[in-house]
């Protein structure tokens, strides 16, 4: 199967990978409180040298959270519910201006290891 051009960037490299991933923590309070999350990731996108344009967080009554921060690159989303030990993630970085498929691989392992989380399951797209 060939891939559509619209996935091709004009230098012939693919436009980045996403990953999609549902995980297991016993680290209740991380679930409940976004401000750990948020602390995380400001600083992992720090480290990564990524470029954050805007970012929301919203608690939900009786625990949980959603936040959304929005990437020059694109973006990395978590959803929690504590009371089933569960984060869904979406993670995606294009490679518009350079390769970014590795960054992302390893902000992913990152993420799994801040929640010291077991991996449910996981999908890798190649855009």
């Amino acid at each position: 199967m060939t891939q559509p051009s619209s996935s091709i960037l004009p230098s012939g490299q693919l436009s980045g990978l996403h990953i999609l991933a549902n995980l297991h923590s016993d680290k209740t309070n991380q679930l409940t409180d976004y401000t750990f999350s948020k602390e995380f990731l400001d600083s992992t996108i720090s480290k990564f040298g990524l470029t954050k344009v805007g970012e929301v967080y919203h608690a939900f009554p009786g625990g949980g959270f959603t936040g959304v921060v929005c990437l020059t690159e694109s973006h990395i989303s978590l959803h929690t519910w504590p009371e089933f030990n569960y984060i869904t993630l979406d993670i995606f970085l294009s490679n518009y201006l350079k390769d970014n498929t590795s960054t992302t691989r390893k902000f992913y392992e990152e993420i799994v290891i801040f929640f010291n989380a077991n991996i449910i399951q996981e999908h890798f797209i190649t855009r």
